[in-house]
């Protein structure tokens, strides 16, 4: 018998122009993580706060798992409503009930392929 279930989630992907593909691995995990908006993306929507501490407001959520050293990570949402929508500019987003499932099922050097 198999020790791992699989198991399914919603997710909100990358609009138009912001999707990838690829082989990532997970190389941090942050609970409640703090986001600081990074140029390009400051270039795109200048009224974004440059810095945000974690917590219920936070577009991270309550959880995050970072992509190798890319910009993207897998992460709660203060948005649920987003959630099986193409809206983010290439993180995944989930409910933050999901994402703390997945964070405690996931280790640090987990692959991740990207279809």
């Amino acid at each position: 018998m198999c020790s791992k279930a699989a198991a399914r989630y919603g997710i909100g992907v990358g609009r138009i122009g912001f999707t990838w593909k690829g082989v990532k691995t997970v190389s941090q995990k942050k609970e409640w993580p703090a986001w600081t908006p990074p140029p390009q993306m400051l270039k795109r929507r200048p009224d974004l706060p440059r810095h945000m501490v974690g917590g219920i407001e936070n577009p991270l959520g309550a959880r995050a798992m970072y992509l190798g050293s890319s910009l993207y990570r897998i992460h709660g949402s203060n948005e649920p409503e987003t959630i099986g929508q193409a809206v983010s500019s290439g993180c995944f987003r989930m409910t933050n009930e999901d994402v703390v499932d997945l964070y405690n099922r996931v280790s640090i050097g987990t692959t991740v392929v990207v279809q």
